[in-house]
């Protein structure tokens, strides 16, 4: 008789210290999971052997690729962003690279300045270069150099020490129209919406967490950033025009999945400027909620206020408390960053 020792999914997700929701999302997005021995009224059970080796294999960093996504500009979606990524650095002490595709480049200027921008963009290091490069004929040198378009610790917060970028370009407005028409390659091995994941791949897993802040468009670049998500979320002013998208969002992301055999999860939706004397702001966000339909709405609500509207702008500050103040910014972006970290962690 085997002396085999057998655990089941809850006694996995007490070896590994999460819970059975995070087993489970293992089970169904990680093919190296272990096979069950059997499949008992109870649940499956696993051999405990090639669950603890399998464990150890996960020990290995492995980044949390989220984007940020709304059809409709100025709904704080990069308020959100940077916000998100300077919390986790300071306060949770992750290591976050943001990537902007975003041609209006509000996330790269709130984090190096536009004068240093201008020296990059003038030189060619931004992600404009990437797919530029792709547009390119055969032959001819390519000239985006990673290395050299990657920020490394960035943010004029001296207490974010952990945060880097690949910054955008106003110019990825044009190129984006003719990524379309881009050369196949030889066996069409050359795909318009897998130019950004090729080349970010090489240090991809040296974060925690990727944040990829994405134009208010579903064209071939937001499809880019798509493509090398686990998650997004749609930060969204609570009223009718803000969210008349969502859904639109929702059947595309779902649609692009499915053509390119992955999953991206709704992590959820993420209120901003909220105003608390705003009827319309309350019956939108009831909507939201109640709606079975749409993405579930994060607990935290960004309300509307001077100190968060100003932390989209490149300040030197000493501290976060300093930027985003202590009454009401600071509290609420610790709360988002904190409940962000668990909403990822489900999707792990």
């Amino acid at each position: 008789m085997s002396s085999q020792e057998l655990v089941g999914l809850a006694e996995v997700a007490d070896l590994a210290n999460v819970s059975r929701t995070v087993v489970s999302n293992w089970r169904t997005r990680d093919n190296r999971f272990p096979t069950p021995v059997a499949d008992l009224r109870s649940g499956p059970v696993f051999d405990f052997d090639d669950i603890v080796k399998y464990l150890m294999r996960r020990k290995k960093a492995v980044a949390q690729v989220i984007a940020t996504i709304n059809l409709k500009g100025g709904v704080g979606k990069t308020t959100t962003t940077i916000g998100l990524a300077e919390f986790l650095s300071a306060e949770f002490g992750k290591k976050v690279l943001v990537i902007d595709l975003d041609p209006q480049t509000n996330a790269t200027t709130v984090l190096i300045g536009e004068d240093r921008w201008r020296e990059l963009n003038d030189r060619g290091q931004t992600l404009v270069s990437l797919f530029t490069d792709a547009l390119r004929r055969a032959g001819e040198d390519a000239s985006f150099d990673l290395d050299a378009s990657l920020q490394r610790q960035v943010s004029p917060v001296k207490e974010v020490r952990t945060v880097d970028l690949l910054p955008s370009s106003l110019d990825l407005i044009d190129v984006q129209d003719r990524l379309a028409s881009m050369p196949s390659g030889q066996f069409y091995s050359d795909n318009p919406t897998d130019l950004l994941r090729r080349a970010v791949k090489p240090v991809l897993n040296n974060y925690d967490y990727v944040l990829v802040d994405c134009p208010p468009n579903l064209g071939i670049v937001t499809l880019n950033g798509l493509r090398i998500a686990d998650g997004y979320i749609i930060p969204t002013i609570p009223d009718v025009l803000s969210t008349y998208g969502i859904p639109q969002i929702q059947s595309r992301v779902m649609s692009f999945a499915d053509n390119i055999g992955e999953t991206i999860h709704e992590l959820g939706i993420v209120i901003t400027k909220y105003r608390s004397a705003s009827t319309v702001h309350a019956t939108t966000i009831n909507r939201l909620v109640d709606s079975e339909d749409l993405p579930p709405v994060f607990d935290t609500w960004v309300p509307e206020g001077n100190a968060i509207a100003a932390s989209a702008e490149y300040s030197t500050t000493a501290t976060l408390r300093q930027k985003y103040q202590y009454q009401g910014g600071y509290e609420v972006f610790r709360a988002l960053a904190k409940e962000f970290i668990s909403a990822a962690d489900e999707i792990a």
